[in-house]
C-alpha cells in the first residue's frame, strides 16, 4: 500500500529538502521503494531527468534537490518528481517547465492567475509517482502561512487538500522566534489544515535539549500538535550539494598537507544557475572555492576564474559590466590567468551573444568578453540532454548534462575543449576553456587532471566526489535513525487521495 507524508516548514531554508532527502534514505535503507515529491518549485538550480508523461520527449528538467532526493531514494530521477519548476530570469518574471519541459514564460502576477490550470498536471504525476512506491516523502516550498498566495496553492497546503497527504511542520530554530513559528502558522491555517498537521519538529537547536521541554509543552498547548523530533545541527547536510546558489556564498574547500591551495574565484551572478558545478571543487582537497560579490575585485589572490551558469546570460554579462569585471577578466587573460566557462559563462568568453527573439528577455545582441572566438544565439527551442565523452588534450573522461537555449558556433581558430559523443565539443584557447557540460568537475580523474596540468606546484590528492555525496546521504539517514522513531514516523505517512489501484 502506497503512503505519503508532506514536510512543509515555516519557512523557506528550514531544513525541509535535507529532511526528505534523509528520509528516503533512511526508508530506502529499510528496503521501502520511495519516491521524493515536489509539486512546485522555484529555482534556477535544475537537474536533467526522464521526462515520464510527454509524447516521446526523452530528457526534462526538475528541481537538483529533487535529483539528489531521487538518489537518496536510490531510484533514477524523473519529471514526475518535481512536476513545476519556475526558473527566475529577467526581473519579475520566471520560465515555466511544466512535466520537465518549458511552457514559457510568465510573470509573477500571472503565474498567481493560471496556477489553476496546471492542479490536475500536479496531481497527475503525483499518481503516476505514487503507483511505483512504497511511500512518497512529499516537500513543500517556503511557507503554508503565506494567505497572500493561498488561492490556487499548489505547493503546500492546496497539494496537501487535494491529495488528501499528512503534513510535518519543520520550525527553524537558528533564526530565533521558533515558538512564534509554529504559533503564528497555526493561527493563519485554516481548521482542515491544522487538523492535517500530524506534528512538528525543530531544526538547528543548539545547546541543552531540556532547555526546550517548556518551550515544546507551549507550542503543542496553542497548536495541540505534538513534538516529533528535536534536531541538532546535522554535521552531515553542510556535505550535501547546497539547493540553493545562495548557500554557496561563503565559499568552500580546505588546504591541508604539502604543495599550495588552488584559489577558485566565481563571481557572484544575479541570476546564477545549476551551481552544482560548484560541488566537486567545493569538496576537493587543497581547492579553495570562493564565491565573489561583483563588488569586490575577482581576480585577486586566484588561480582560476569560473564563470558559471547563467538563467539569463545577456543581463548577467551587464552585470559583469557594470561593475567592470568584464575588463579585469580580459586583463587576468592577457596576464595568463585561467578561466574556466560553463553554459552561460561559455556564451559570455565568447564574442557576441544574440537574442532575437527575446527568449531570456529584452531582444537584442550583447557584445561578448571575446576570450574565445565563438558567437552564440539563443533559440526557443531549448536543448536538454545528459552526455558523456572525454577532454579533447587529454583523453580523460568527463559526464554530465546540457541544459541551454543557446546554439554556440566558432567564428576562428581554436582547439576543441571537449569531445562529447564523438562530436567535438567547446572551445579552449591557451588557458581560456569553455563548454556546455554541467557537470564538468565531477568527474575525478578529469578535475585532478586538468587542475594539476594547469597548476602542477599544488599536488592535488584523489579524491571520489560521488562517494562524498553517498557518504554524506548515508549519514543523514543515520542522523534521522538517531533522532527520530521512524517507525512512528512511517505510521504518521498515510494511503494518499491520488494513488490509483
Amino acid at each position: 500500500m502506497t503512503r505519503a507524508l508532506m514536510i512543509q516548514g515555516t519557512a523557506s531554508n528550514a531544513g525541509k529538502s535535507f529532511l526528505v532527502a534523509g528520509l528516503c534514505r533512511l526508508y530506502a535503507r529499510r528496503g521501502l521503494s520511495v519516491r521524493p515529491f515536489k509539486p512546485q518549485n522555484m529555482s534556477n538550480n535544475a537537474a536533467v531527468a526522464a521526462v515520464a508523461d510527454a509524447n516521446g520527449e526523452k530528457w526534462g528538467e526538475i528541481g537538483r534537490a529533487q535529483a539528489l532526493q531521487a538518489r537518496a531514494a536510490k531510484v533514477a530521477p524523473n519529471s514526475d518528481m518535481n512536476p513545476v519548476l519556475l526558473k527566475p530570469q529577467a526581473e519579475n518574471s520566471a520560465a515555466l517547465i511544466l512535466n520537465g519541459l518549458p511552457r514559457g514564460n510568465f510573470s509573477a502576477a500571472e503565474w498567481i492567475n493560471a496556477r489553476p490550470q496546471w492542479r490536475q498536471h500536479v496531481l497527475d504525476a503525483f499518481a503516476r509517482l505514487s503507483n511505483d512506491a512504497d511511500l512518497v516523502v512529499v516537500e513543500g516550498a517556503g511557507s503554508p502561512a503565506e494567505t497572500n498566495l493561498r488561492h490556487g496553492d499548489l505547493a503546500n497546503m492546496g497539494f496537501a487538500d487535494a491529495a488528501d497527504v499528512p503534513v510535518v511542520l519543520v520550525g527553524d530554530i537558528e533564526r530565533g522566534g521558533v515558538i512564534a513559528q509554529l504559533v503564528g502558522t497555526h493561527a493563519l491555517l485554516s481548521e482542515n489544515e491544522r487538523a492535517r498537521v500530524v506534528g512538528f519538529c525543530i531544526n538547528k537547536f543548539h545547546g541543552d535539549p531540556k532547555l526546550f521541554t517548556d518551550g515544546a509543552a507551549e507550542i503543542t498547548r496553542r497548536t495541540r500538535w505534538q513534538m516529533r523530533a528535536l534536531f541538532p545541527w546535522c554535521d552531515a547536510a553542510r556535505r550535501l550539494p547546497p539547493e540553493d546558489s545562495l548557500a554557496l556564498d561563503g565559499g568552500g574547500g580546505q588546504h591541508t598537507g604539502d604543495g599550495r591551495a588552488i584559489v577558485v574565484h566565481v563571481p557572484r551572478l544575479p541570476r546564477l544557475a545549476n551551481a552544482d558545478d560548484l560541488d566537486p571543487l567545493r569538496f576537493q582537497p587543497k581547492v579553495v572555492l570562493r564565491v565573489v560579490p561583483l563588488e569586490q575585485p575577482l581576480t585577486a589572490g586566484a588561480d582560476l576564474v569560473f564563470l558559471p551558469g547563467s538563467k539569463a546570460v545577456r543581463q548577467d554579462l551587464a552585470a559583469l559590466r557594470a561593475s567592470g569585471r568584464d575588463l579585469e577578466l580580459r586583463r587576468w587573460a592577457a596576464e595568463g590567468g585561467a578561466v574556466v566557462g560553463v553554459c552561460g559563462g561559455y556564451q559570455m568568453l565568447g564574442r557576441e551573444i544574440i537574442d532575437a527573439d527575446g527568449v531570456e528577455g529584452e531582444a537584442g545582441a550583447s557584445e561578448g568578453l571575446g576570450l574565445l572566438p565563438v558567437v552564440t544565439r539563443l533559440a526557443r527551442e531549448k536543448v536538454v540532454l545528459e552526455a558523456s565523452g572525454c577532454e579533447a588534450e587529454s583523453g580523460l573522461a568527463v559526464s554530465g548534462y546540457e541544459i541551454h537555449n543557446g546554439r554556440t558556433e566558432p567564428v576562428g581558430e581554436a582547439a576543441p575543449f571537449l569531445s562529447l559523443g564523438g562530436v567535438a565539443a567547446g572551445q579552449r584557447a591557451g588557458r581560456i576553456f569553455g563548454c556546455y557540460l554541467h557537470g564538468l568537475f565531477a568527474a575525478d580523474e578529469f578535475r585532478r587532471g586538468f587542475l594539476s596540468r594547469l597548476f602542477p606546484d599544488a599536488r592535488l590528492p584523489a579524491t571520489e566526489f560521488e562517494s562524498l555525496v553517498e557518504r554524506a546521504l548515508d549519514d543523514c539517514a543515520d542522523f534521522l535513525e538517531e533522532h527520530i522513531n521512524a517507525d512512528e514516523w512511517l505510521d504518521l505517512a498515510r494511503r494518499p487521495a491520488q494513488s490509483a489501484d
